[in-house]
């Protein structure tokens, strides 16, 4: 178990109008970077990208993407844009919560395609994945204090 003087730790807490800049830019980042996956013509060009800079780190070209793989990078890319644009427009405390529960399923899936396949790209992604989970997930101070 842990040393009692460890659990009695007073963590640092975010000022709530704090807590809601990082909800806001967390969806400029996931915007930045998934807006290319929403649509065929945009993925068509970020996929040999994202393959150069995966074989650039060290791993393996990507292999051919079907009809269907794109579909569902395009799902992706549509959700997280529109998911995107909600935090920027509107950002709150409880859609930073739920941005954090997301990253961290993100995380976990990430984490274990990279064990699978062990391709650097994943690695590049998996990092800034954590820490914005982690941030969001991070306590409020409450508005009295």
């Amino acid at each position: 178990m842990f040393p009692s003087s460890v659990l009695s730790i007073t963590w640092p807490r975010f000022h709530p109008s704090r807590y809601l800049h990082l909800v806001r830019a967390s969806g400029l980042y996931d915007l930045l970077l998934t807006v290319g996956f929403a649509t065929p013509w945009t993925l068509a060009w970020l996929l040999p990208q994202l393959s150069a800079l995966n074989q650039a780190l060290g791993g393996q070209a990507f292999p051919a993407f079907e009809p269907l793989h794109a579909l569902f990078c395009q799902l992706m890319g549509s959700l997280v844009t529109v998911w995107s644009l909600l935090r920027l427009w509107r950002p709150q405390i409880h859609l930073g919560r739920f941005d954090a529960a997301a990253r961290a399923l993100f995380s976990l899936w990430m984490a274990l395609a990279w064990w699978q396949t062990q391709a650097p790209l994943l690695l590049v992604f998996l990092l800034p994945e954590m820490l914005w989970g982690l941030s969001q997930a991070w306590p409020i101070r409450s508005a009295d204090q």
